[in-house]
């Protein structure tokens, strides 16, 4: 079970160069069900996500690169490309910061995917994460491969 929020961030009070990082690629070859490919650096995953917003399953499995060509030629959305920065918070949470590239540009959301709902229903975001979009299909990342982003 995924639980998560995710935010519309509008600036990065510090420098995301001090955190890890990974670039990723991800398309969709279903939006119903989602299905989804992603390569993440040199790593390749094939992903299962049930319905729901802040609360849905989710089944993910590695896939060869091969795989991975071979399903990119059956994607039915655009590619996403985006830089993921993995910044540590409080209470050994992570946020995921992604900044997107390509007709994305501009756009940036973090995410904070949390073990309980009751982890999810107590959390306080700092300040900078900015407006909670979690219940906002629009900016699912099934819909900004198909839509772009939101007017």
């Amino acid at each position: 079970m995924e639980i998560e929020k995710k935010y519309l961030t509008k600036s990065i009070p510090f420098d995301l160069n001090k955190f890890r990082k990974t670039e990723i690629e991800q398309c969709y070859i279903s939006t119903d069900p989602v299905i989804r490919i992603r390569k993440s650096d040199d790593k390749y995953y094939l992903t299962f996500k049930g319905a729901g917003e802040i609360s849905r399953e989710e089944f993910e499995t590695f896939i060869t690169k091969n795989q991975y060509e071979n399903l990119l030629k059956k994607a039915e959305t655009k590619i996403i490309s985006k830089t993921r920065y993995f910044i540590p918070l409080d209470n050994g949470l992570t946020a995921e910061t992604d900044i997107y590239y390509g007709e994305l540009k501009g756009l940036i959301t973090t995410e904070v995917e949390f073990k309980t709902q009751a982890d999810c229903s107590s959390f306080i975001a700092p300040e900078w994460f900015g407006k909670d979009i979690s219940s906002d299909n629009r900016y699912k990342n099934s819909s900004l491969s198909r839509f772009g982003i939101p007017e």
